[in-house]
């Protein structure tokens, strides 16, 4: 039977994920270490996970109400606001619970485009940006950063893709896969942009807690004039290491947010009531203890991004400073290899598991990724795995 007549040819046209292949890959390999998927080795911290097991020993197995529980989102409010000096989000109308971060980029994405928008994306960026456009119907733009600028976006590249039909821009700082972030003079640098041609932003801030060398995350939302034409978007995944619990949200105007709620309640009702049990637990001991599980993973990964750094350069290939996220993207230009044939070769000879970084764009051609969010030991033993790699590529 064929079956390409029943299939929407432009969602059959989007390739696999670039770094799930590689994961799917690693995992029938025994010996394997994974430096590819961007998920934290820690355990969600033990009063988390104790909250979520008594709620459920209360019988608490219920829907919440669409938008999540009132208690989680009223913390988020707060968490926003005294964190990072975003605006006091009304937790009754601008704030939505997800089912991670990435329902929430979905959402907005559903929300606001239409056949013949075209959406910006910064490349190199997560890989289901321009995906999750084409699944909404509209068009992907790719705006190229450049490592000479730290992977910062900069308003002249963001101008000089902007058309008529420009509706929207992702912002997706701190970054995946370069560990760029955006500092405030450089938001304020797109600012005018943004409002001359009268775009909203999906801003990702889902590493927002992850920065390092004593910067601090800026968010667009504490900008004056861009809460209004923002979509904030966050989670729980990699901050509090609660991967698996699948709680994002999104924050914004409450015109917009409606709408996203109207698909979020016919496609999935709500999150999962033990997952935002949790969330709720880890934003209200955090309050209280000034975010100590969060600190000290951070300065963890901080340890971990140097070495990473360190041992890269050692082995002669080019290494930009990661300043967020718990990504390195070394080049890997020098040892004659395309990104697809260096991570292959290095999964098939030396058991390390990385993602090409064409996976993140086209511009991403010559560098892989690297999560640096894996158990110590196991950092050391692929760092020597791939040294004796790149040093018999080069012999």
């Amino acid at each position: 039977m064929n079956y390409d007549r029943f299939l929407n040819p432009e969602v059959a046209a989007v390739p696999p994920s670039g770094i799930r292949r590689f994961f799917d890959l690693a995992s029938g390999r025994r010996d394997t270490i994974s430096l590819g998927v961007g998920e934290p080795d820690f355990r969600t911290p033990y009063h988390i996970r104790n909250a979520a097991i008594n709620s459920l020993l209360d019988g608490e197995t219920q829907y919440t109400a669409n938008r999540g529980l009132l208690s989680l989102r009223r913390e988020i409010s707060y968490y926003l606001k005294h964190r990072f000096g975003a605006p006091e989000y009304d937790p009754e109308t601008e704030i939505l619970v997800t089912i991670g971060a990435s329902e929430a980029i979905d959402l907005a994405l559903r929300a606001m485009v239409h056949a013949g928008d075209e959406v910006l994306v910064p490349e190199p960026s997560y890989v289901s940006y321009s995906p999750s456009v084409i699944f909404a119907g509209g068009t992907p733009v790719g705006v190229v950063t450049r490592e000479e600028d730290d992977f910062r976006l900069k308003p002249e590249y963001l101008e000089s893709v902007i058309t008529e039909r420009t509706k929207a821009l992702i912002l997706p700082y701190p970054n995946n896969p370069t560990g760029g972030i955006m500092e405030r003079e450089d938001l304020e640098a797109l600012v005018p942009v943004i409002l001359r041609h009268d775009l909203m932003v999906i801003s990702d801030e889902i590493y927002a807690e992850l920065i390092y060398d004593g910067k601090e995350h800026a968010s667009i939302t504490a900008l004056p004039g861009m809460a209004e034409r923002t979509i904030l978007i966050n989670g729980f995944s990699k901050a509090f290491a609660m991967t698996g619990w699948r709680v994002g949200y999104a924050c914004g105007p409450k015109e917009i947010l409606s709408v996203m709620n109207k698909v979020h309640q016919y496609g999935i009702m709500c999150a999962p009531r033990m997952g935002q049990v949790a969330a709720e637990e880890a934003l209200r001991l955090g309050r209280e203890n000034d975010y100590e599980d969060v600190m000290t993973m951070r300065e963890s990964y901080d340890r971990r991004r140097r070495l990473m750094v360190e041992s890269f350069r050692a082995m002669g290939l080019h290494c930009f400073e990661p300043y967020g996220a718990f990504y390195v993207f070394p080049s890997v230009r020098s040892t004659g290899l395309s990104s697809e044939e260096f991570c292959s070769r290095l999964l098939m000879e030396k058991n390390v598991a990385a993602v090409p970084g064409n996976a993140f764009g086209p511009c991403g051609e010559g560098n892989i990724r690297c999560c640096y969010a894996t158990a110590l030991d196991k950092l050391n033993i692929a760092l020597d795995r791939i040294a004796e790699f790149v040093k018999e590529r080069k012999g």
